[in-house]
């Protein structure tokens, strides 16, 4: 029963939230992916013959498992999860095969977390916005300003607490596996913010959670609750006049063609988490538990080694491309931090514990 009541509430709060990697743009049908099979799209003609060569070889695998992304094949984590379908496949000498289904091939977020529930979807990335609908202590993620930066992040990750998130979702019928970098988001904007003043009656676009909505509404803006994938055009109707996400998102979504300004307040600081279904994760022989752990880290290692450059890289595009980058001065900062007062003294006692062992791991040396 708590399993059903969760997959019910979740898709009434997650509804049009927007993934870490998710797009605004309609995904098209295609083939899942393996890193040889995007080397092959790269248009060599080694990579072809190696993609056709591995499709061949793992015809013969013992397993095959499906995972599932809504990021574009492009997109950090998603080649860090090719990267993981191709390391699963060779420890386990060709035994275990895993197809990328990218660009949301299997559905949004909120359609495949219930086919990973039902075991029809074996592995998938999920955002800290979809599993906070159905594992709720996993929204202290979504706090403003809960980290400094990704080194604080994964400070915390790599510790008691990562596990205990990982393990929280066996009540779900998942197994946490491994985490990505989700980046630092911050606002963007069709008419230049640079104070907290700025926001004052600004309509902005958000996740659909109570916490998210709330940061807003202490900035002194609207949130407004629109799907992922109608972001672009509401920014183009008015119905939002900004929204919030990494800039990697910003460029690839295009959103920086209708919200040119780009606020780098880096307030949210987040992950994804690589999941498994439970049923499938209990079934694994202490070796193949080995092989996936093993595969997880060396694409998370992977992962946060392109994930800085990826930001770099991106920003800079946005620049080129006529956006304009604002990054706040501590003056400013310190009011968006202020301003989330309320919401560390509702969430602070909710989530004692958690928050207790998240900064007891940031105070350790």
């Amino acid at each position: 029963m708590k399993k059903m009541l969760a997959a019910a509430l979740v898709a009434s709060m997650v509804m049009g939230i927007t993934a870490c990697g998710g797009s605004s743009k309609p995904a098209e049908t295609k083939a899942p992916e393996s890193a040889k099979e995007t080397e092959a799209a790269e248009g060599t003609k080694e990579g072809a013959t190696e993609a056709a060569a591995a499709d061949e070889k793992k015809t013969g695998s013992e397993m095959t498992w499906k995972l599932a992304t809504d990021a574009a094949k492009d997109y950090p984590t998603t080649k860090a999860l090719i990267k993981f379908a191709d390391e699963v496949y060779e420890k386990s000498n060709g035994r275990i095969a895993v197809d990328v289904y990218e660009s949301s091939i299997l559905g949004d977020e909120v359609s495949y977390m219930e086919q990973l529930q039902a075991g029809t979807v074996d592995v998938a990335k999920l955002s800290i916005g979809t599993l906070s609908g159905l594992y709720e202590d996993t929204q202290i993620f979504l706090l403003p300003f809960l980290f400094k930066n990704n080194t604080e992040m994964w400070k915390v990750l790599e510790g008691d607490v990562g596990t205990t998130i990982k393990n929280g979702l066996n009540d779900y019928s998942i197994q946490g596996i491994g985490f990505t970098d989700c980046g630092s988001r911050c606002f963007y904007t069709t008419t230049e913010v640079k104070t907290i003043d700025d926001f004052k009656g600004l309509p902005i676009r958000v996740q659909n959670n109570q916490l998210m909505n709330s940061m807003v509404s202490n900035l002194g803006a609207n949130p407004v609750n629109v799907a992922a994938n109608e972001v672009y055009s509401a920014l183009q109707t008015g119905v939002c006049k900004g929204g919030e996400n990494n800039p990697n998102i910003i460029l690839s979504d295009s959103l920086y063609e209708v919200a040119p300004y780009i606020l780098l307040d880096n307030h949210t600081t987040t992950m994804d988490v690589i999941c498994m279904n439970l049923d499938l994760w209990e079934s694994l022989s202490d070796e193949d538990k080995a092989i996936v752990d093993e595969a997880m880290a060396d694409a998370t290692a992977y992962d946060r080694e392109i994930w800085d450059a990826s930001i770099d890289a991106s920003l800079q595009t946005l620049k080129d491309k006529g956006a304009t980058i604002v990054e706040p001065d501590d003056a400013t900062l310190d009011s968006f931090r202020d301003a989330m007062a309320p919401i560390y003294e509702e969430y602070s006692t909710k989530y004692a514990t958690l928050l207790d062992a998240i900064n007891t791991t940031l105070e350790k040396k």
